[in-house]
């Protein structure tokens, strides 16, 4: 993919189908044994529940700015059976691992222009910045957001309780295997999955049952503090509503971001990738980072990652500002607002796409490696609680 036809929402698409060619490719190549362990998990592990686009009610979101009507339309071709699903908190996450974000007045999207010549240089086709336009001051109740993103493990114990099916990358990194499973497997057989299956760099010709089963654990166990992936806007959705809280709105997420100055980085107004994981970090596999491992990347409030590691679902369908003469045919009732940037830009790691006031977009139905979310929770709702 070369500068000239790089657009977010085609890296996603493309990234996809990378990702579903890569396994065709692995199927043809794996011994029939290995294919058939695999077939076995994938009965015995993945439950399905049915199509994931899931009717997720109307929105809770506060401060919504876009000039169509309050989106209380999530998904017309959601099944109905997102609610049913009831789990404390305490079934999910700890407790206390969000941050107070007081209510008032802030700076909201910006006026900037494409003075630098981003479009040409890079062969953007959305035009940066207009869809930001007007900025604005946009009042806000007080509300409660995650302090970090939803991590793999707390999403994990969510599927398993909802019998919800588990995300693609799961299946091809190891990580929807039960213990049990793997405990259960002689020496060959193990060996055999950890290298097509869980990936390990390392030979597993010399390793004994117990060396091989503490890798595997150990991948796992690096994996459960991951920020959950390859979810759709759906499932995002359904895993706030379990939990008692819920998708942030558009301006919610953009304030505890950047605070109600309206910096450009969570951090202040300067620009430096070694803040935030970029995907410029050689140390984290496919460019992601366990949450909250850039302790100088918070948000005025207290927030990790809200720049880089994963793109996040938010409430909002991608609709123009108030008072905006911006038009793009994306807009409408048909892609989901995402914001933050993600790791998985890899070399893209431009600065436009961290901004605090950066929007892109994705369809509600659609799963990527490198988009996530994180949850919300109206003060009020927090204290009864």
């Amino acid at each position: 993919m070369t500068h000239s036809d790089f657009d977010v929402q085609k890296m996603l698409d493309l990234k996809n189908n990378f990702k579903m060619k890569d396994v065709i490719m692995r199927g043809k190549l794996v011994k029939k044994i290995v294919m058939l362990v695999l077939i076995i998990f994938s009965m015995i592990i993945t439950i399905s529940c049915g199509n994931q686009n899931q009717e997720t009610g109307s929105n809770t979101g506060a401060g919504n700015v876009a000039s169509s009507v309050s989106n209380t339309n999530v998904g017309t071709n959601a099944s109905s059976n997102v609610s049913q699903v009831k789990m404390s908190v305490d079934q999910i996450e700890p407790v206390g691992e969000m941050v107070l974000i007081p209510a008032g007045k802030f700076i909201m999207g910006s006026n900037k222009v494409d003075e630098d010549g981003m479009q040409a240089r890079y062969g953007f086709i959305k035009t940066p910045y207009l869809d930001e336009h007007p900025q604005q001051t946009v009042d806000l109740d007080a509300f409660y957001i995650d302090k970090n993103e939803v991590t793999n493990a707390h999403y994990k114990r969510f599927i398993r309780v909802a019998k919800r099916p588990d995300p693609i990358e799961w299946t091809q990194n190891g990580y929807n295997v039960y213990k049990e499973k793997l405990e259960a497997m002689n020496v060959k057989m193990l060996r055999q999955v950890a290298v097509d299956y869980f990936k390990l760099d390392m030979d597993t010709g010399k390793m004994n049952k117990a060396q091989l089963l503490r890798a595997m654990f150990d991948k796992q166990q690096f994996m459960d503090n991951l920020p959950a992936s390859d979810v759709t806007w759906y499932d995002a959705y359904s895993y706030c509503a379990a939990a008692g809280k819920r998708l942030p709105s558009e301006s919610e997420w953009e304030k505890a971001a950047r605070g109600e100055k309206g910096q450009e980085f969570p951090w202040g107004e300067t620009w430096d990738p070694s803040i935030a994981n970029t995907g410029d970090d050689v140390e984290w596999e496919e460019g992601i980072a366990p949450v909250g491992s850039y302790e100088k990347s918070k948000s005025p409030y207290g927030a990790y990652d809200m720049a880089g590691n994963v793109w996040e679902w938010v409430q909002d369908w991608y609709q123009p500002y108030k008072d905006s003469n911006y038009t793009d045919k994306e807009f409408g009732e048909k892609n989901k607002v995402i914001r933050g940037g993600g790791g998985g830009i890899g070399h893209y790691s431009i600065s436009l796409f961290f901004r605090g006031a950066s929007r892109q977009f994705s369809g509600p139905n659609k799963a990527s490696p490198d988009v996530g979310f994180r949850c919300a929770k109206s003060e009020e709702l927090a204290v009864k609680n």
